[in-house]
């Protein structure tokens, strides 16, 4: 993020942060007593999380259930204004990619023995201390677990347990904590709620019988995977949302819109062309700046920052009649396409930016280089305008959706731009995108390509997931999963201030993540991942140690889409873990050119991130190697292979790839 971005954030967070800021009376952090929590935790309602207590049976869903929380169950702000669950009841389950949270004080992993991040495989041990199994296929599910670095008080830090890879959409998981021990290496006994619900058969009366019957299926199913009750300190059971609840509304705007389209190109305006001399930009002969007319979906005219989907009765997004979209976009059209024709691509940009990052000079470069025609749309949602939606969001959850639900018309928008740029009377038939002398400057005859970084690998994974005219596409500096993604990035430090402000407590901080992340998986790569290579390939470029994008996300999202990691990916000794990459399979030089999706690790030399769920802030952790993947030569020639042929080629040589520090 650029640094006069962040201290104008930093400044605005500040000033909500000290609006927000509790009373000095403020309530107790715990409010278990509220109606409807679970009694296997009493002490903090929610907990523990994910969980299917607080979903109802829905025959009419993909899951069969229906998340129903009630006003009562959800943490409120500093400001104590209730939260609106009316988002969230929208789902059939919940996000693939949550982390598990329980509150067990006292708790030591090093004594436990519970899997690390460094040593993912320990988690599929017989003898695990924490088991997570699918009960659809009875398969164990990879994980690592690890107490939450940032909590203050020692009754108040949340176990956090992260999936390795995404779980599966729609599948049905039983979770079970065993033999967890204090730092003397003691037993720590089961809460007695739990123990009365995993013991025998309760009478009809008592008032735990009800969660008794309820676990019970879940509770067979450990005992059939050699989980028995002996040592069992706590367990429940969660749904994962279907496919049709996670992408189900951006692909019903995306169908609706290109139905209505047929086979025309969107609407375009040129509103300005630039050309440049090479006195002026060696690698760029034109700018071009226009608009597309784009339908929209968002509740308000015009769609503005906090716009939310507009939806009928049975809560499917509905375009108001008239209501359309202005997608402001920028291109760079690259002096080589005045030789030859360029491949047309749309590009993604970083963190709360905009369409102007098209003109940074790796995008020239990339353009220059290889013959590529960038162009870019502001993704709102998760653009420069919508920082004091996201801000606001931070400071009250019932404003957050509208940050995922305007992103997915961002994604419409660019989906449109996508189109245009290769409809034979689209973009091409302008003077914008034609010699003097009329010759094109786009070759629309090979579809259409992406490339985004940061924020434009993270969501831009979602768009290519959604895309009928992208096949393949790069995700630089990537990951998916902000509820994963934010405590270990040195950019949340800004909106860390808010949500300090409006959640001190932090045990609350990390079940209002996990929250976020429920709505957020429709608008970033999270909600598509499983299902992300189907039809497309991607190549992910990662930069080792990336002070704004944790690797370990990056990673889960290679074992969730199957991508390989081109071996060697490290220089040995330079990974932490027992076994660098583990659950990702390699690409040796047998098997190159590889044809399918991959990732490639960019060494610039800066240490290794932190272990814990903390950012590289610090000057122990170096240079910040985000910018470094995409200032590589070398880099760029690999993501122009690919996308160019789909083939994924060694520039490396035989050692690890490294890229030269960039300032």
């Amino acid at each position: 993020m650029p640094q006069r971005l962040l201290n104008s954030l930093l400044a605005a967070a500040l000033g909500a942060a000290a609006l927000l800021a509790p009373p000095a009376r403020a309530a107790p952090a715990g409010h278990a007593t509220a109606r409807g929590c679970d009694p296997l935790a009493p002490a903090e309602c929610l907990l523990p999380f994910p969980n299917d207590w607080y979903t109802r049976p829905d025959p009419g869903s993909g899951t069969g259930r229906r998340v129903a929380f009630d006003t009562a169950v959800l943490p409120r702000p500093a400001t104590g204004l209730p939260v609106d669950p009316a988002a969230w009841n929208r789902s059939d389950g919940f996000s693939p990619g949550s982390a598990l949270i329980a509150q067990v004080p006292g708790l030591d992993l090093a004594a436990t023995g519970a899997a690390p991040l460094t040593d993912i495989g320990r988690s599929l041990d017989r003898d695990a201390p924490v088991v997570l199994l699918d009960t659809t296929t009875g398969e164990r599910w990879p994980y690592w677990a690890e107490l939450d670095a940032n909590a203050t008080a020692p009754d108040r830090q949340a176990l956090l347990i992260h999936p390795a890879r995404n779980f599966h959409d729609g599948h049905h998981y039983a979770v079970a904590l065993r033999r967890l021990k204090d730092a003397t290496g003691r037993t720590i006994p089961a809460a007695a709620p739990f123990a009365a619900v995993a013991g025998r058969r309760l009478p009809a009366h008592d008032p735990l019988r009800t969660r008794q019957d309820r676990l019970r299926p879940s509770l067979t199913a450990l005992r059939g995977a050699g989980v028995t009750a002996e040592g069992l300190n706590l367990a429940w059971d969660f749904t994962v949302a279907s496919t049709r609840s996670l992408s189900g509304d951006l692909f019903t705007i995306r169908d609706d819109a290109f139905r209505r389209l047929g086979d025309r190109s969107p609407g375009f305006a040129v509103t300005g062309v630039t050309d440049l001399t090479p006195a002026q930009d060696a690698r760029i002969a034109r700018e071009v700046t226009g608009r597309i007319t784009v339908p929209s979906y968002l509740n308000l005219p015009g769609g503005p920052p906090g716009s939310v989907l507009n939806r009928g009765r049975d809560g499917t997004p509905h375009a108001l009649p008239g209501n359309t979209q202005t997608a402001e976009f920028r291109c760079e059209i690259p002096r080589a396409a005045f030789r030859t024709p360029s491949r047309p691509s749309l590009y993604g940009h970083g963190l709360l930016g905009g369409r102007s990052e098209v003109g940074a000079g790796n995008v020239k470069d990339m353009a220059a280089e290889h013959d590529f025609t960038f162009c870019a749309t502001d993704w709102i949602g998760m653009a420069q305008e919508d920082i004091p939606v996201v801000l606001g969001g931070l400071a009250d959850p019932s404003l957050f959706p509208a940050v995922p639900e305007r992103s997915e018309q961002g994604m419409l928008n660019a989906l449109f731009l996508g189109r245009a740029l290769i409809h034979a009377k689209g973009l091409s038939t302008d003077a914008a995108f034609r010699t003097a002398d009329g010759r094109p400057l786009l070759d629309t005859r090979h579809g259409l390509a992406y490339d985004g970084n940061s924020q434009g690998g993270i969501l831009g994974g979602a768009l290519v997931a959604a895309s009928p005219d992208i096949r393949r596409g790069v995700l630089g500096v990537t990951a998916m999963n902000y509820g994963l993604l934010l405590n270990r990035s040195a950019d949340f430090a800004p909106f860390q201030q808010v949500l300090d402000g409006s959640y001190p407590d932090k045990l609350h901080q990390q079940l209002i993540l996990q929250l976020f992340q429920m709505v957020w998986d429709r608008g970033e790569t999270n909600a598509y991942a499983n299902h992300l290579t189907d039809h497309h390939e991607v190549l992910l470029h990662i930069a080792y140690g990336d002070h704004q994008v944790a690797n370990a996300a990056a990673e889960v999202e290679a074992r969730t889409i199957g991508a390989r990691v081109l071996s060697p990916a490290l220089a040995a000794g330079r990974s932490p873990d027992t076994v660098p990459y583990w659950g990702i399979r390699g690409i040796g030089p047998g098997q190159l050119p590889y044809r399918g999706s991959a990732m490639t690790v960019w060494d610039s030399g800066t240490p290794t991130p932190p272990l814990t769920n903390t950012p590289p802030a610090g000057p122990e952790y170096g240079h910040d190697p985000h910018e470094d993947p995409r200032n590589s030569p070398a880099a760029r020639q690999q993501k122009a292979t690919f996308l160019t042929t789909g083939r994924v080629i060694n520039v490396c040589g035989t050692t690890p790839c490294t890229a030269t520090p960039t300032s």
